[in-house]
């Protein structure tokens, strides 16, 4: 959402004159660059457990970030008010830390070229029900009657965990470059986790929405959906057995397995890993790093997506970035410093979770684009292996490229048959050997819309996907 220029303004007490000060005083001290990030976000919850309303809340963050650059040197300072006094001396400390020489130009990455008013018609964060001005009590007969769906789906059910999270963003970006920037993002989430039981057995199940939007996502659809997935493949989670492990060709599933692109390839393609040459990618732009046709890409466009944005956390329009052509490394995830360094332009990617942080390099949506085959001929291509759904924790090493990730759920494959439900496996393997390694991408890309998180030293909300990939060979730790 998007308000007229002055509703921001009188949020944070300011105007044109006061930002132009702040600049002036954190470029005092020689830095050839400065911006700040005025934030006021409003954080809600309803959680209801078991039918009862257990925690609810609101608190609200408000305050502002100013950084300066120059050269290679960076100062970042925040206060909790925005009196101009608090702000000049935050601007001054700011100064203090990253003052230096200036250039008489400012490197590319850091020249204009975003001046024009945010749009409103471009908005990509839809709201026609405001959270803000909607009631928490109006949002319990969405639980109560989630819940209710749930409970008429399975006799097995021990226990049910709803949760309800909505927050809202009004921001202000401002620059020495004279760009001014303003918005407003909703973001709401809800999660259910259900606790099955069957002999002496339990097992559990959580499935999310998230999305940038207003309340109006919580709709009759929105609940039957959420209903319908937690529910589903319970009888497959208590027949599931731990296989036999070795290396295996593994068959990843459209949508949520879109967590392991993100996490053990999309880390690595972010501009800071590389300019520091702690990526296993760094050096490589140009370079093909996987089969020709396909194509990796982080995207800040799509609308009412989680991991979407009109504009980044530096002022920078959100953007649709190609990181992968035809199997080749044509572009670094850049924020305004690694763009400054590689001589290239930003790509919308400087994020931060709260104006108390600096931004760094961060994915938004990060998906693999669809290819031409059929995921059932994926399967029915493997004579041995595994067919993954979920994907849960996992860890990366972003200069080796080493991944190890937990299965929640999946199936072997049999003679191009999926056969046996798995559990209790890991997938271990090699970001860049990974890639490389991709047999056959299916047509069916799906984004998923679940509460996903990324943490790097900073929380932020993103989101992922992927077609149905078959990946030659990768290690499958099971039983002996």
């Amino acid at each position: 959402m998007i308000h007229p220029e002055h509703h921001y303004l009188q949020i944070f007490r300011i105007d044109r004159p006061v930002l132009g000060r702040l600049v002036a005083e954190a470029l005092s001290a020689g830095g050839d660059y400065a911006d700040l990030y005025f934030e006021n976000t409003t954080y809600s919850n309803l959680v209801l457990r078991d039918g009862a309303v257990t925690s609810g809340g609101s608190h609200v963050d408000f305050g502002v970030g100013i950084r300066v650059l120059s050269s290679d040197a960076s100062g970042y300072a925040y206060c909790e008010s925005t009196e101009v006094k608090d702000m000049l001396a935050a601007a001054r400390s700011a100064a203090a830390i990253g003052g230096g020489r200036g250039a008489e130009v400012p490197p590319e990455g850091t020249r204009a070229r975003w001046r024009g008013t945010p749009n409103p018609a471009a908005d990509r964060y839809p709201s026609q029900k405001p959270w803000l001005s909607t009631p928490a009590s109006d949002f319990l007969p969405f639980l109560q009657g989630l819940e209710a769906d749930i409970r008429r789906r399975d006799n097995r059910i021990v226990k049910i965990s709803l949760s309800l999270v909505w927050q809202v963003s009004d921001l202000v970006m401002y620059n020495s470059l004279d760009e001014l920037k303003y918005e407003t993002r909703p973001l709401g989430s809800v999660s259910a986790t259900v606790v099955y039981g069957q002999k002496d057995r339990l097992e559990n199940k959580t499935v999310s929405r998230s999305f940038r939007c207003g309340a109006e996502m919580l709709s009759p659809e929105l609940a039957a959906e959420i209903a319908a997935e937690v529910t589903a493949g319970v009888d497959q989670a208590f027949e599931a057995r731990q296989p036999k492990g070795g290396k295996m060709s593994v068959v990843m599933a459209a949508g949520a397995s879109g967590i392991l692109l993100h996490e053990a390839m999309g880390h690595a393609f972010e501009a800071d890993f590389n300019r520091k040459g702690t990526s296993v990618f760094a050096g490589k732009m140009g370079r093909q790093v996987c089969p020709k046709g396909i194509n990796i890409l982080d995207d800040g466009t799509l609308k009412g997506v989680r991991g979407s944005l009109n504009f980044d956390d530096e002022g920078v329009p959100g953007q649709k970035t190609y990181m992968v052509e035809d199997g080749v490394l044509t572009s670094y995830l850049h924020d305004r410093i690694s763009a400054r360094h590689y001589g290239v332009a930003p790509t919308g990617n400087g994020r931060r979770e709260s104006f108390r942080y600096a931004p760094l390099p961060r994915m938004r949506t990060t998906y693999m684009e669809s290819g031409d085959a059929r995921a059932e001929d994926l399967i029915a291509s493997v004579r041995s292996g595994i067919f993954v759904q979920d994907f849960a924790n996992g860890q990366v090493q972003i200069g080796k490229g080493d991944f190890t990730f937990y299965v929640k759920s999946g199936f072997l494959i049999e003679n191009g048959r999926l056969t046996q439900p798995v559990k209790d496996v890991n997938i271990i393997g090699n970001g860049p050997r990974a890639l490389e390694d991709i047999v056959a991408v299916a047509d069916d890309l799906a984004i998923d819309k679940s509460a996903w998180t990324c943490g790097k030293e900073q929380s932020v909300p993103v989101s992922c996907g992927i077609p149905t990939v078959l990946i030659r060979s990768l290690t499958v730790g099971g039983s002996a």
